[in-house]
């Protein structure tokens, strides 16, 4: 599978669990990545009639075979969910380094799934995965929230991320690099 990283990253929120499954194949094959995988994995794992804001919708991050390759255009994030606005399908792009660096953790998708109980944040470096107290970026803007992640983590650090609107459920929020 070249131009893919192999795995899957499913972190259930509302447990903490973080897990780690091989990307199939036949999903490679069919869906090609980013988009497809979102839209693929959307309407395989989320039920019909699921409350947006509920636990059983899914934020899946995805990126594409040609992430982290120097192609102009190429290295593009697909953000999948069902819309808490429209209560249909939702996916967005976002461009970046963001994207390059899921592709370096040797991942092809995020599965972002249930409600954490207090603040979290999602820490990727390389293969080492963790769920992270956020409590003192609550309320923050997104400008804020990676100014911290920078200096704490370094400049080379990239960060996806939502600001108050998102904390509070605003049906239009957004997520910002």
């Amino acid at each position: 599978m070249n131009g893919y990283g192999g795995q899957i990253l499913r972190v259930d929120l509302t447990t903490g669990k973080i897990t780690k499954e091989p990307t199939p194949p036949d999903v490679v094959r069919d869906f090609i990545g980013g988009r497809g995988f979102g839209a693929y994995f959307l309407f395989k794992e989320v039920p019909k009639g699921a409350d947006p804001l509920g636990p059983a919708n899914k934020l899946i991050i995805s990126s594409g075979p040609f992430s982290g390759l120097m192609i102009p255009g190429a290295g593009k994030c697909d953000f999948t969910t069902k819309s808490p606005l429209t209560g249909g399908y939702a996916s967005a792009s976002m461009g970046g380094h963001f994207t390059a660096e899921i592709k370096y953790a040797g991942l092809d998708s995020i599965i972002l799934e249930g409600i954490s109980p207090k603040p979290v944040y999602l820490f990727i470096d390389d293969d080492r995965v963790e769920l992270r107290d956020a409590a003192d970026l609550w309320g923050k803007g997104t400008i804020a929230v990676e100014k911290h992640f920078k200096e704490k983590l370094g400049e080379e650090f990239q960060a996806a991320v939502i600001g108050p609107g998102g904390e509070n459920g605003v049906s239009y929020a957004c997520i910002n690099h």
